[in-house]
């Protein structure tokens, strides 16, 4: 099994928490390696991970990932995200020729399932495999060309690299970016959304689940989601009920003081067997979380405009992430 993660030196050790996670919950898998795409990562901080992952009898390999501006051929402005997450659309290029498989998984995330059926999952010809994003709003998915299909979230992406190579997929989704003049609202989202368009098979989203399924109720999915065509209900219950992989989306982060995130505690679980066992919560973020659990409890009944609301919002915290990246 590979495993593929792309980050900066500021995001250790919740990726050590993730590599944690992952390893507790598949013992029981022949083989994992995992391939860190790393910008800056500090000397300590790989030896650190290669040590985690090596006491499970694990595999740990760095590659590269500075300079992604000459790597990808064009400017191109994230809109406050760190550079990293434009990495994973260079995976062929970064990955070995031997990998014919990947995972690829955010490192805001962390596993608490067994990864190997989704491992084996059939792609069906497809280029790779996705969860659906269901409240992607639908003028952001016209101006994509994607009115009434699927728009998916490309925190968990499990890839066939040699179908990848063969269909030159890293050309459609780069060209789809640079036509667009570098400048798209989720980068490396909507750039695979856009350049893959019909060549993505939707995953059941227990392998990429965050705090949509308990915010919004299925029949408002649904309706959000409208024409493309959602899960069925049963599908959907059983993903929130027995989630795989946790995808901490949002201002409500476990490790940020002041959250009460709903899964707070497994993160915080696996980083405690890690060598950041002792990271302290970060700060500044208290009265932004009071004031969302407000919202979302005064405006529980009313599901759609929680949404209207929130979309509305969403530039504008955008302009603000922007800003702290541009103050360092």
């Amino acid at each position: 099994m590979n495993l593929f993660y792309t980050i900066n030196d500021g995001f250790v050790p919740q990726l050590g928490a993730a590599v944690c996670s992952v390893c507790e919950n598949n013992r029981a898998a022949e083989e994992i390696v995992f391939y860190i795409g790393a910008m800056e990562v500090s000397e300590e901080h790989r030896a650190q991970l290669k040590e985690l992952a090596a006491g499970y009898g694990r595999e740990m390999r760095f590659i590269p990932i500075d300079h992604l501006q000459e790597r990808l051929g064009f400017d191109f402005d994230t809109l406050g995200w760190s550079e990293v997450v434009v990495a994973r659309l260079l995976m062929d290029r970064l990955l070995p020729e031997d990998v014919e498989r990947v995972l690829y998984l955010d490192g805001d995330t962390i596993v608490i399932g067994d990864l190997e059926p989704l491992w084996e999952t059939d792609l069906g010809g497809c280029v790779m495999g996705a969860c659906a994003e269901p409240t992607a709003n639908r003028e952001r998915k016209k101006e994509l060309g994607l009115e009434g299909k699927p728009y998916y979230n490309s925190g968990v992406l499990l890839v066939d690299l040699t179908k990848w190579r063969e269909e030159k997929a890293a050309e459609k989704v780069l060209a789809f970016y640079r036509e667009r003049g570098g400048k798209l609202f989720a980068p490396d989202q909507d750039a695979l959304n856009g350049g893959l368009a019909g060549e993505i098979l939707t995953l059941p989203p227990k392998y990429n689940f965050y705090n949509i399924y308990w915010y919004y109720p299925y029949r408002t999915l649904v309706k959000i989601y409208r024409p493309a065509e959602y899960m069925g209900e049963e599908e959907f219950r059983e993903s929130v009920e027995h989630p795989v992989v946790l995808h901490f989306l949002g201002e409500d982060r476990p490790w940020r003081r002041g959250s009460r995130h709903q899964y707070r505690d497994e993160f915080w679980k696996y980083l405690r067997m890690t060598p950041w066992k002792d990271m302290e919560e970060e700060e500044g973020f208290e009265g932004l979380l009071k004031g969302y659990r407000v919202f979302w409890k005064v405006l529980k009944p009313f599901p759609m405009v929680q949404y209207r609301i929130i979309d509305k919002m969403i530039p504008g915290f955008m302009k603000y992430r922007k800003r702290l990246r541009e103050k360092g």
